[in-house]
């Protein structure tokens, strides 16, 4: 039992001493909206990908149920998206874009991989529901 304890006592002040350094730094969700909070590119570009991705979901799923044919509801999507983007991270987070390469960097970070789960998740539900 006691070398329980000391092992998870010895485990605690390693993760401990890697905040301390830098090297783990825990993600917490308030951080998402906190204009003042530090950003990485690493973290941002992730933040960025996944609410893309959200974003892909939710309009494939609309696009496919309600049903939506055409080209049109395509660059629908990608303007949805990258507003989306655009005002997360230039009127929620107020980052300078600049030092994280700027605007065009950011608008593209996981667009393609949203594109084409948009794509396939409007393809499978329309499918699905109508076929």
């Amino acid at each position: 039992m006691k070398e329980r304890k000391s092992a998870k006592v010895n485990l605690q002040e390693h993760q401990h001493q890697h905040q301390q350094n830098g090297h783990l730094s825990p993600f917490k969700l308030a951080k998402l909206f906190d204009p003042d909070a530090s950003w990485d590119k690493d973290q941002l570009g992730d933040v960025l990908h996944w609410i893309r991705q959200v974003v892909a979901v939710v309009c494939g799923l609309l696009w496919g149920a309600i049903p939506l044919i055409g080209g049109m509801w395509i660059i629908l999507f990608l303007v949805l998206s990258s507003g989306i983007i655009y005002a997360y991270y230039a009127v929620i987070l107020k980052v300078d874009e600049e030092e994280f390469g700027g605007h065009a960097v950011l608008l593209q970070e996981g667009l393609f991989a949203s594109f084409t789960l948009f794509l396939l998740v409007w393809t499978l539900v329309y499918s699905l529901a109508h076929f």
